[in-house]
């Protein structure tokens, strides 16, 4: 696309910028169904005066806001060349990464056509892919990383682009084998009084990886491959004593471990293994008085070598625009009364926090 010279930035300043969407586009997939896409940028930058007329958009207004317009187009008309198409959520993203990156708030590194084209994995029909700057990065540290953290609020795909990673790197042959668990940590000891077998009993603790599994692979494969222990479901009492090499580990829920059983699993690690722990510090649902090991690890393995904490916040929330709202709302509500979780303070620095030197 184009931009008309800056020779038509007026006298009371004021630019006028022109866009030419190349034939080959629609323009119902650069404007969206019923002109959407067109209203979300024009919410999002009520000092730009937008007009389309053909395949032309113009934009006239404030200097700045008519410069982010343009990168907004730019960045579309990237992506849908992969053909891959836009949406109102990728519009929104789009321009919040944009703004960001202009009030200082990003590195801008990475563009949003770059977050929002990267595959992770394609299984039955979909892709996915990360959808925010956040979790591109969150994805890219699992892939340099040996240890990585992924630590934020419900919504936030920690668990789900962790998923994704481990049936890639077992498609790739990176690993054997993958291994799921997390604490049972509400049943407690309450666990011999529940009906059922053993794995009847934990089975609603590992359900939502049971769920996350049948996403990204054919459900009729994961018997077969639970079977064969190369998918291996279960709860984090059942790592203990065990070397896990060759696999790809994920330790879900994690803000309900203990400092024991923390050092626990971190030690389990083997040969040619990757360890993704994820976890939201303000969701701990341990007995009172009892720490949790996620809230610790942060201090004892901050500046360690191959460990990297990925945080996570409402910005990154990928479920409905409202859960990113309920999120915002409890941490302002806990901000102002100055406590979490009945009292615990939460340790956990704040979402791209500066970190110290020396990883």
């Amino acid at each position: 696309m184009t931009q008309t010279p800056t020779a038509h930035t007026s006298a009371q300043g004021q630019t006028k910028a022109t866009f030419t969407v190349p034939a080959q586009h629609p323009m119902v997939t650069v404007l969206g169904s019923g002109d959407s896409l067109l209203r979300v940028i024009e919410t999002a930058f009520p000092a730009a005066d937008i007009h389309v007329r053909g395949n032309e958009i113009s934009a006239t207004g404030d200097p700045a806001e008519v410069a982010l317009v343009q990168r907004v187009f730019d960045e579309m008309m990237l992506v849908l060349r992969t053909g891959q198409p836009m949406t109102e959520d990728a519009v929104e993203r789009s321009i919040a990464m944009l703004k960001a990156s202009e009030n200082g708030e990003s590195d801008g590194q990475e563009t949003p056509a770059q977050v929002l084209t990267q595959n992770i994995l394609s299984s039955r029909g979909r892709t996915i892919r990360p959808k925010t700057l956040n979790q591109k990065r969150y994805v890219d540290a699992i892939d340099r990383h040996t240890i990585v953290f992924g630590i934020g609020p419900a919504g936030t795909g920690k668990t789900y682009l962790a998923m994704a990673k481990a049936v890639q790197a077992l498609q790739s042959k990176q690993v054997n084998r993958i291994i799921l668990t997390r604490p049972a940590v509400e049943a407690g000891e309450r666990l011999g009084f529940l009906p059922g077998t053993l794995y009847e009993k934990i089975d609603p603790y590992l359900r939502p990886l049971y769920d996350a599994l049948h996403d990204m692979m054919d459900p009729d494969a994961i018997p077969r491959l639970m079977a064969a222990g190369t998918i291996e479901v279960a709860p984090l009492a059942y790592m203990r004593g065990r070397t896990l090499n060759d696999a790809f580990i994920i330790l879900d829920e994690a803000q309900n471990t203990s400092p024991e059983q923390m050092k626990m699993f971190l030690t389990r690690l083997g040969f040619d293994s990757k360890i993704v722990i994820t976890g939201d510090v303000t969701q701990v649902d341990l007995p009172g008085g009892t720490k949790s090991g996620l809230r610790q690890v942060q201090d004892i393995l901050d500046g360690v070598d191959d460990v990297h904490f990925s945080r996570l916040s409402s910005q990154d929330v990928v479920r409905h625009k409202l859960v990113g709202r309920i999120v915002d709302a409890y941490e302002k509500y806990d901000s102002e009364h100055g406590t979490e979780n009945g009292g615990h303070k939460n340790h956990a620095k704040p979402s791209g926090a500066k970190r110290p030197q020396g990883k």
